[in-house]
Formats: C-alpha cells, sequence, structure tokens
C-alpha cells in the first residue's frame, strides 16, 4: 500500500509557482497565483516567492497588499529574514515614502526581528534626505540604540552630515563627540564632514584644529579635506597657513594634485600676489604635477592685473608650446595691458602668437589693438602681422571673421587710399 499521508499538491512545487509568479507583468495575477497556491492543501510558498511578489506589488505601488503578503510570510513558518526588510526598505524608499520606511524600522521588531546597523543606515539616508525628516531621523537614532540596535560609525556619518548641511554644526560636532564615548572609531569621513561644516562656517580655524587632532591620531586626510580647507584659508586670505598646508600635505602622505595648486594659484592671485603664485605653477612640475588652462589662465591674469604684461607674455609662450590653448581672456588682457602702454608690436606678438596656434580671438582684442595699429607707421612687422591676419580670417573660422571685422574695414580703407593716390598719379602722368 502506498501511503497518501503527505502528498505532493497538483498546483506544482513551490519553485515552479515562485517561476510562474516572477513571469507575470500584471501584479494583480501574480499575487492571484500566490494566494491560491497558498491556500493548496500541504503547499508551502519559498522565501523567493515572497520577495519577488513584495517588489511587484511594490513597483506598482500596490502598498496596501503587501502587509497581507508578509502576514502570510510570517504564518508560513518561514523565518522573517533581513532580506525582506531590506526590500521593503528598497521599495518605500524609490517611492519617496519616508514615513513608510521609518515605519518599516518598528515592522521589524513587530515581527521580532532586531534591526541590523545597515537597516538602521539605510533609513537614515533615506530620512534625511528628505525635507523635514530630520528630527524625526535623530530620534529613530536615538530610540534604535535603547531598543538594542547599535550604532557604527556609518551611522554616526550619516546624521553628522545631515546636521551639517541643515546649519546645525554644533549638533554634528556633538554627535562625533559622542562616538569616542561609546567607543566607536570615527573614520577620515567623520573628520571631512565636520572640516567642511567648519569650513562653510568660515572657521578655518576650527577646521585646521580637526585636521590636527585627524594627523595626531594616525589618519591620513583625503583630497577632499585638503582641497575644502586650502579654499577656505584663502577665502580668507590667511594665504601664509594656507601655502604650508599645502607644502605639509606631501609630507603626511597625501601628494597634492592639480585641483590643490590651482586653488593656492587662485588665492595668490585674488590677492594680488602673482609672483608668489608663479612660485607655486613652477613647483608644479617639480612634484609631477603639469600645470592645465585653468593654471595659466589664473596666473596671466593675475600678472597683468599687476602690470607684469612681459612675464604673462612669457608664461603664454610656455602654454602654447605646451599644446594648450588659451581661453580668448588670456591674450584679451595682454593686448589690453600692452596697447595701455603703447606697446603695440608685444600686442602684435600675442595676437600673432594666438592666432599661429589656431585660436579666435574676441571682438574686444580687436577692437583694442585695430585702432592702436592704425595710428601706428607701417613697419615691416606690423605689415607682416596685418597679412598674416587676413589669411587666418580667410581660412574659415566663423568667430575670427565676426571677430575681425574692425581689421578687415581698415584694411579695405587702406586699399581704397591705395587706389585713390595711384589714380591721382596717373591723373598727373
Amino acid at each position: 500500500m502506498v501511503s497518501n499521508r503527505d502528498p505532493k499538491p497538483s498546483f506544482g512545487s513551490p519553485t515552479r509557482v515562485q517561476k510562474l509568479i516572477a513571469s507575470q507583468s500584471d501584479p494583480l495575477l501574480a499575487k492571484e497565483i500566490f494566494d491560491y497556491a497558498y491556500h493548496q492543501p500541504n503547499f508551502r510558498h519559498s522565501k523567493s516567492s515572497h520577495l519577488v511578489l513584495i517588489l511587484k506589488l511594490g513597483r506598482s505601488r500596490y502598498f496596501n497588499l503587501i502587509d497581507d503578503v508578509l502576514a502570510k510570510h510570517r504564518s508560513s513558518g518561514n523565518p522573517v529574514t533581513g532580506e525582506v526588510f531590506t526590500y521593503l526598505i528598497k521599495i518605500y524608499a524609490e517611492a519617496k515614502m519616508p514615513e513608510k520606511v521609518l515605519m518599516t524600522f518598528y515592522k521589524m521588531l513587530e515581527f521580532n526581528f532586531t534591526p541590523q546597523p545597515k537597516h538602521l543606515n539605510r533609513i537614515l539616508e533615506v530620512l534625511v534626505s528628505h525635507r523635514g525628516y530630520l528630527q524625526k531621523a535623530f530620534e529613530l537614532f536615538k530610540s534604535a540604540r535603547l531598543l538594542g540596535v547599535m550604532a557604527n560609525t556609518r551611522t554616526y556619518n550619516i546624521l553628522m552630515q545631515a546636521f551639517s548641511l541643515n546649519d546645525d554644526l554644533s549638533i554634528a560636532y556633538k554627535l562625533f563627540g559622542k562616538m569616542f564615548e561609546r567607543d566607536v572609531v570615527p573614520d577620515v569621513e567623520s573628520y571631512r564632514i565636520l572640516i567642511q561644516g567648519f569650513c562653510r562656517k568660515g572657521q578655518a580655524n576650527g577646521a585646521m584644529e580637526l585636521l590636527e587632532d585627524m594627523l595626531n591620531k594616525g589618519f591620513v586626510p583625503d583630497r577632499l579635506s585638503y582641497t575644502t580647507l586650502l579654499n577656505s584659508l584663502c577665502r580668507k586670505t590667511q594665504l601664509r597657513e594656507a601655502y604650508k598646508l599645502l607644502c605639509r600635505m606631501k609630507l603626511k602622505g597625501c601628494n597634492p594634485d592639480l585641483v590643490h595648486y590651482n586653488t593656492m594659484i587662485l588665492g595668490f592671485c585674488r590677492e594680488g600676489r602673482a609672483m608668489d603664485a608663479r612660485k607655486v605653477l613652477d613647483d608644479m612640475s617639480s612634484n609631477g604635477c603639469s600645470p592645465d588652462l585653468v593654471s595659466y589662465r589664473t596666473l596671466i591674469v593675475g600678472l597683468c592685473g599687476e602690470g607684469m604684461f612681459d612675464e604673462g607674455k612669457t608664461y603664454l609662450q610656455e602654454m602654447v608650446s605646451k599644446g594648450l590653448s588659451p581661453h580668448f581672456s588670456v591674450p584679451n588682457s595682454l593686448v589690453k595691458g600692452f596697447c595701455s602702454f603703447g606697446k603695440v608690436e608685444e600686442a602684435c606678438d600675442v595676437v600673432e602668437l594666438v592666432m599661429k596656434n589656431g585660436e579666435a580671438l574676441h571682438s574686444e582684442t580687436w577692437e583694442m589693438i585695430v585702432p592702436m595699429i592704425c595710428r601706428e607707421d607701417e613697419s615691416e612687422k606690423i605689415k607682416t602681422f596685418l597679412e598674416d591676419a587676413v589669411k587666418v580670417e580667410i581660412s574659415g573660422d566663423t568667430r575670427l571673421v565676426d571677430a575681425g571685422f574692425g581689421l578687415g574695414s581698415y584694411l579695405s580703407s587702406k586699399l581704397q587710399m591705395k587706389r585713390k593716390n595711384a589714380r591721382e598719379r596717373r591723373r598727373h602722368l
């Protein structure tokens, strides 16, 4: 005799049912299949079936049906794992429902599941990303500890960042202090969050103290921390401290990069210290960092602002020789400076250098230099320059054609004058 004590359900195996549910594009039909199988004698859904259906319902916004699936999952005898709640948090986060995300934490407790730090952190991330939920996130953080859910470094970083961006730096700083009290070790991100917060407040000295504390505890600050602090010191015109920090970076295991050098060059140029900015640019190559367009542009414009046009011209030649294309503001600043001192040939040298490099000149540059050329005697150098300018214009760069309108008018008037003189000579003959 064959025992029928535990017959197999005619509906199919749990794996087959799970695949059938997964293949349905209509989530309501998937739920109907799930419910039908659930009520079959001796049938027990797999954990995957519950997860797949929860995802389908959530993505189609049938949130009221999810609780029913959870209840069936619980009554089926399958242990409710963290994976289910991870999916729930994901669903509600994608739907931009922070209140539902928050309630998921308490739903875990209701199912006798102790939330893990990763669940707490993800919930906090969602809450702080929504306006008006920062305080609720903070309350959850405090109650989680009482419920035995231990926060980790990431937990504190999430809240510190949120309070710092909310202009509550004092709370962020208190949280930082609590980490040490509760034996939670801060990381580089923890320090960076506070350094950025102090810098946003214009408290560069406070940020420097944090950096020193960080170094004393054996941490190597990341590049973003240095960039933020350098920029803040430069804006506060604490250039000496900024330059010392730049020099210390390499000694502390973080080589300065292009952003750090450019920040320092800009800081010096803003304060009328272009010669110090030159030193920074010259130091870059020796430290294995090549200046870029921003480096040269900032320095050359800064030199021009202090009347050092010959030095600026030298750096223009250097950048062109490296294959870098100058922004139109660079030759414009040099031409303007040379023209203001009546140095037409030097201005022509700048224009010639830029045009031979295939770059367009701004109309303002032409407006400055053409009248100067008109007032000068037509020396061979200026004649050559004008001829080269016309050749480049004819080559088809639209911007150059537009910008060179004044030069074209000048040459046209010169041609008319030559024709008139020629007619006068023939008449006298």
